[in-house]
This record gives structure tokens, C-alpha cells and sequence, in this order.
């Protein structure tokens, strides 16, 4: 994604979009930031990973050169679209890796956060500090794939290392940017009970008992041609998790089982979940439990 052009690093596919679309908030996946509603999401080409098992691979192992179907929108027309859309609350910086196309997503985010817009990165989180630290003032929430808790599996199956996105996650906890989690469970990979017991010691030592976790279902696709995560892998996993957080959810399942947000303390229903759908019978205008007055994690 970038050259070098008589000495200088130049950003090939800076205002180079392939995908816009105005999308709930919930597909990112971002389940307690301004649930229900939409935001306009933008996606370029490129990746700073070579995950074996993308699912967007057409779009991040591609290059601009390759990619016949970009069309050009400089950041002005990005903030313009999004403020013209109805019931719009932001700009989701998503689809592929926007490290690799920060300084658009960078521009884009500044003109959105100077006109009220809310900016959700949806990241790998194998950025450096530096950039992050930077980017941090203008975002106002981040989903991070935390793909598993080995060196191993980020270096054989991403081409890449853990220790880079652990140490952005902790950053964007001090930040007090709001933060979700994701981890796509793959059979036979990132599926050791003893690593995930390790990731959610982790998860709750280090950003919080109240960290919301979402546990997604691998299907087969790109490189890696795996059988589908079993429904019931899943569902164990998510208990395992369950006991270490208070927010966990799944992704990819047809049960229905782990999409619905309760009450930690009273275990009253606040936000039920039906695909996209999305009613908030349970929740004051406050955000706390209308029930027992429990104060939850969730932006409204």
C-alpha cells in the first residue's frame, strides 16, 4: 500500500474506496456503543496481516494496481455522505486493515470528530504506539480482533506477532475510548482451553471485568480450509469466558444463544439482539439497568 517515489513513502490508495455502505453498529461488531443505530462504513485495499483464514481477502491481499473497482472519494465527500445520511451517527473505518490507510482514515476522522461524528476503528491492532497515540484523540471507539494468545498462531497463521496488539489494547483501555473484543474461534488453531482460560486471565486483569468480548464462528475461506467451528465448541468456550467476563456474545450462530445483553447483577434483560435487529427494553436513559440501577458499560 505504500512506494517509494524519489525518496518518499507515498500512500497508493489514500481516497481509493471500494466498499461504503451505511451499516448497524452491531456488524462491526460493536454491541454496547450506540446500540441500534447506523454508521457509514468505508474500506480500502491492503493489510498489514496475511491471515490464512480472511474472510475479506479478495479486498486485503489485494493492491491497488490489482483491484479493478476503486472509485475516488477525498475525505470531505467521505464527511459529507456521512452527514447526509438519516439516522447516521458516524464513520466505521472497516472492511479491510485502515492501518494501512491511515493517513485517510486519519484526515477523514478529524473533519468527522470537528463536526460531531462519531469514528470506530475496526482493527487487527498491529499498529505502533506512536501512530495509535496520535489517531487516539479523533476515535471514539475500537473493535479489535484478538485472533489468539500464542505467538505461534500470529506468526505461522498471520505472518505477524502478538505482543504488538496486546500492548494496543492497553492503550486504548487507558485511553478510556470505548473497547470491544473480538476472537474468531477456528478448530484446531486458536482452540487449546488452557490458551483461552490464559487470554480471558488476561482480558480481565489487564482491561477489565467489564471488557466486552464477542466469540465469532470460523468458516472455512481463503487459505485455511477448516471445518466450521462447532456450535457446541463454541458454546463451551463461551461459558469458559463467561466466567471470567461479564459481557460475552457470539457471532455466526443460528442458536440465538449469546446474542442478548443482560444484567450482570440481576440478571434482567436490557438489549435483545435479533440478526441486525436490535430492541433496548432494559436500560434507562442513563444506560443503567432499570431494574436494580446497575450501571453498564454501553454508550446510548
Amino acid at each position: 500500500m505504500r512506494e517509494n517515489r524519489d525518496g518518499h513513502i507515498f500512500s497508493t490508495n489514500y481516497g481509493k474506496v471500494c466498499s461504503l455502505h451505511l451499516d448497524p453498529i452491531e456488524k462491526k461488531p460493536l454491541y454496547h456503543f450506540f446500540p441500534a443505530q447506523k454508521v457509514l462504513s468505508v474500506g480500502t485495499v491492503g493489510c498489514n496481516l496475511h491471515c490464512q483464514f480472511c474472510q475479506n481477502w479478495e479486498i486485503s491481499q489485494s493492491s491497488v494496481k490489482s483491484y479493478p473497482y476503486l472509485k475516488e472519494y477525498p475525505p470531505a465527500t467521505i464527511l459529507n455522505l456521512a452527514r447526509s445520511e438519516k439516522g447516521n451517527m458516524g464513520i466505521a473505518y472497516t472492511y479491510n486493515e485502515p492501518t494501512v490507510w491511515y493517513e485517510y482514515m486519519y484526515d477523514i476522522a478529524a473533519l468527522a470528530h470537528d463536526k460531531g461524528l462519531k469514528n470506530v476503528m475496526v482493527t487487527n491492532g498491529f499498529i505502533n504506539p506512536k501512530p495509535l497515540k496520535e489517531l487516539l484523540p479523533f476515535m471514539h471507539a475500537f473493535s479489535v480482533d484478538l485472533k489468539a494468545f500464542t505467538e505461534y498462531f500470529y506468526k505461522h497463521l498471520t505472518s505477524s506477532s502478538l505482543k504488538p496488539v496486546l500492548e494496543s489494547l492497553r492503550m486504548i483501555r487507558a485511553s478510556g475510548r470505548h473497547l470491544e473484543v473480538t476472537n474468531l474461534l477456528i478448530p484446531d488453531e486458536n482452540d487449546n482451553e488452557d490458551d483461552f482460560r490464559k487470554m480471558m486471565e488476561w482480558i480481565r486483569d489487564e482491561l477489565g471485568a467489564d471488557t466486552v468480548l464477542h466469540i465469532s464462528r470460523f468458516f472455512p475461506t481463503y487459505k485455511l480450509i477448516h471445518n466450521a467451528t462447532p456450535e457446541k465448541l463454541l458454546l463451551k468456550f463461551f461459558d469458559i469466558a463467561k466466567t471470567y467476563l461479564h459481557y460475552v456474545y457470539l457471532g455466526n450462530i443460528s442458536s440465538g444463544k449469546g446474542r442478548d445483553t443482560f444484567c450482570p447483577k440481576c440478571g434482567h434483560l436490557l438489549i435483545s439482539r435479533e440478526g441486525y435487529y436490535t430492541d433496548i427494553p432494559g436500560l434507562d436513559e442513563k444506560g443503567n439497568c432499570d431494574n436494580c440501577g446497575e450501571q453498564i458499560p454501553v454508550q446510548i
